[in-house]
């Protein structure tokens, strides 16, 4: 199987690496070892040490495997619940509809 490296932007990287420190810091708060995680997510104590660093390279099921474990799955919920940009954009797309005259009688 080939290893493909993912490319991504400085602000994209930095998410990735906020999103992971805050997965480190849930399982410590539930005082949790890396080795029950990893076990508990069926997946490798490596592969959670690149979650917790932020890789771009683990893919999103992985991802969502601790979430699960540390009971925060739910949160997923929230991307791009409240898209006020894409809002606005399809806003502004809309066409209102024009009334057909009354016909006179």
């Amino acid at each position: 199987m080939s290893s493909r490296k993912a490319t991504l932007t400085p602000s994209s990287n930095k998410i990735l690496k906020e999103l992971g420190e805050n997965l480190r810091l849930a399982r410590l708060r539930r005082k949790l070892s890396t080795e029950q995680v990893s076990e508990r997510a069926n997946i490798g104590r490596k592969t959670l040490y690149n979650i917790e660093n932020g890789s771009p390279s683990v893919a999103m099921g992985m991802y969502c495997k601790v979430l699960f474990v540390l009971g925060l799955e739910k949160d997923l919920l929230k991307v791009a619940l409240d898209d006020i940009l894409g809002r606005k954009l399809q806003d502004a797309e809309l066409t209102v509809k024009e009334r057909a005259p009354k016909r006179k009688i």
